[in-house]
């Protein structure tokens, strides 16, 4: 194989690192945008509280084990400085963060939230532009270039990426040995190979993927040339039923078929259904992100799968992966903007990065880290080398949210899957509906 392979261990170790994630997985669903009133203008005290929203997790204890950490080395030079950490539901982080955006004076200084939250929040105006300080940060440059995207709306960095989340493909490596067979080089190869599992194992669905499984399918569009929209300068505009994107969307859609993964389940199926359904031991394969790691150890599959990169469409490419994750902002009304972004680049650095991977299995952005922990843990390295080989977005719009919302793509992925509309038909129809949230 050209790709680096993740095959876990019977033994305890580094490789099974238990992993709270669970909340996080939330976060890569946007949130309406919200409206606001005066960002307000803020100040650089140095002395005082300095207020930080962080999200809370299912298991919180070891995430604020390292922001503990990393708050008493903050205040270790500066004896005048406390450091207030409220921790947010991601739940009700839509709420919560309308409220800081229409009264500024309650407000945290800093805040995590979600890279698919940034296009909503930034037309509020009440996010700082971070450009600046993350070019003279020292470790600024580390940060991998395709990750700071996710950063960024309207040409500006409102966020210094705190971790990241790619997918790769699972597959179970005692199935693959009773078959004969070896993983998947291109795209083409994995269908083929599904199709041959489920003809000879009945009992299991070739790969378990799903209609409402948009950032599995999304590799699909992009290895294809395919992208989800473009913008003019001026405005966004579907592209989902061009010939690249609509070929791209089809073949993932040709997995959800009765000789690989029934219809009649799997266009329901949404990504933690398909992640369930190979960590209780019913698929061969699947898509699943880094932070599904614990589903998996937790499962059926313990000490029977590998993971690799997703394939592209020729031999030895990697198709584009969605890069999910959250980001650490400042807020423009922080009276104490020095102070925030300084605690901002404390829990954003490699140290208290590498820290966060070790407690929660947070991704890293910065590429010295990644390449660290790789080394030490092959299960990092097929997502690692994924982000190198580069990664996507989606549309950075507050028009994505209602888009998501209203499960446009998850529709014309389930009208092809089961043959309801002619795909021409069904991803026209996306077009129109994306084009119309885009206006």
């Amino acid at each position: 194989m050209l790709h680096r392979e993740f095959r876990p261990r019977a033994v305890g170790g580094s490789v099974r690192r238990a992993l709270t994630f669970g909340a996080a997985l939330f976060l890569l669903a946007g949130c309406a945008p919200v409206q606001s009133g005066p960002a307000g203008s803020g100040g650089d005290e140095r002395t005082g509280t300095v207020r930080v929203w962080l999200f809370d997790e299912a298991n919180r204890a070891p995430k604020e084990t390292v922001v503990n950490e990393a708050i008493a080395e903050f205040r270790a030079t500066r004896p005048n400085v406390e450091v207030d950490v409220q921790w947010v539901p991601v739940a009700g982080r839509a709420e919560k963060f309308a409220g800081a955006f229409n009264d500024p004076a309650s407000a945290p200084d800093l805040a995590e939230f979600g890279n698919t939250d940034l296009a909503g929040y930034a037309v509020t105006g009440a996010f700082a532009d971070l450009g600046d300080d993350l070019a003279s940060w020292p470790e600024g440059k580390d940060i991998d270039p395709s990750v700071l995207e996710t950063a960024k709306s309207g040409g500006k960095i409102y966020g210094l990426p705190w971790y990241t989340g790619m997918r790769a493909l699972y597959y179970r490596t005692d199935v693959f040995a009773e078959l004969g067979l070896r993983p998947p080089a291109t795209l083409a190869e994995l269908t083929d190979t599904a199709r041959r599992i489920r003809a000879k194992r009945p009992d299991l669905y070739g790969i378990s993927v799903g209609g409402k499984y948009t950032y599995a399918m999304l590799p699909f569009l992009w290895a294809h040339g395919g992208e989800i929209a473009e913008y003019d300068g001026t405005m966004w505009n579907s592209t989902v039923n061009s010939d690249r994107a609509t070929e791209g969307i089809i073949r993932y859609a040709e997995l959800i078929h009765d000789d690989i993964c029934p219809a009649a389940q799997c266009a329901d199926f949404t990504g933690t259904q398909s992640v369930q359904a190979f960590a209780g031991g019913k698929a061969a394969m699947t898509i699943g992100g880094d932070f599904s790691r614990k589903a998996m150890d937790q499962g059926a599959v313990k000490d029977k799968y590998a993971v690799m990169p997703l394939p592209g469409t020729e031999t030895g490419s990697i198709a584009p992966a969605f890069a999910g994750g959250n980001l650490l902002g400042v807020f423009r009304a922080s009276m104490r903007r020095g102070l925030a972004m300084d605690f901002v680049e404390l829990l954003g650095s490699a140290k208290y990065q590498e820290k966060m991977y070790l407690a929660m299995g947070n991704l890293p952005t910065l590429s010295g880290v990644q390449q660290k922990l790789a080394a030490n843990d092959p299960f990092l390295a097929p997502f690692v080398e994924t982000l190198r080989a580069g990664t996507k977005f989606v549309p950075s719009t507050p028009a994505w949210s209602k888009i998501d919302s209203q499960n446009v793509l998850p529709t014309a992925v389930q009208q092809i899957a089961t043959g309801a509309k002619q795909p021409s038909a069904a991803l026209a129809a996306a077009a129109a509906a994306m084009n119309k949230a885009f206006r």
